[in-house]
């Protein structure tokens, strides 16, 4: 039989210890992205009520439609980056570029849009663009360390 005992000591003669140990610091160093890509769902997840928040969903309802797509896309990808923050610097470009969409958006899908329509998307897209800027910041200089 197999000796299971548990023997006092350290695991430093563990054979698999220093890959152990790069893998904890791997996971410590993109802690502060994680936390980044978070506050991507919570935008994202307003900019998918924002047609219903800011009242303009039955006024307009092509753009309540896009930012209601939009904000969704933007929360599942934060959700996937947040997930595994290390393999998502692509996926950064991506809500950078639906970030720039929702700024773009109350021009292109309407005409004529209300001051409330403006603030609404601009502050939200701006917020998801510094928000993909700072963890594809945050992880290329984990890279190069």
């Amino acid at each position: 039989m197999a000796d299971v005992s548990h023997r006092p000591g350290d695991i430093a003669g563990h054979p698999d210890a220093s890959e152990m140990r790069d893998r904890y610091a791997r996971m410590l160093q993109t802690r502060g992205v994680a936390a980044v890509e978070e506050l991507v769902i919570l935008a994202g997840l307003y900019a998918a009520i924002s047609a219903w928040t800011v009242h303009f969903s039955a006024a307009r309802p092509e753009l309540a439609i896009s930012n209601l797509i939009v904000g969704i896309s933007i929360a599942a990808l934060g959700l996937c980056m947040s997930m595994a923050p290390e393999r998502s610097q692509d996926l950064n470009f991506v809500v950078l570029l639906l970030g720039a969409w929702l700024i773009a958006a109350p021009w292109v899908v309407t005409r004529n849009p209300d001051t409330g329509m403006i603030l609404s998307n601009v502050i939200t897209g701006a917020c998801v663009c510094l928000f993909a800027l700072t963890a594809g910041g945050l992880l290329m200089s984990k890279r190069r360390t």
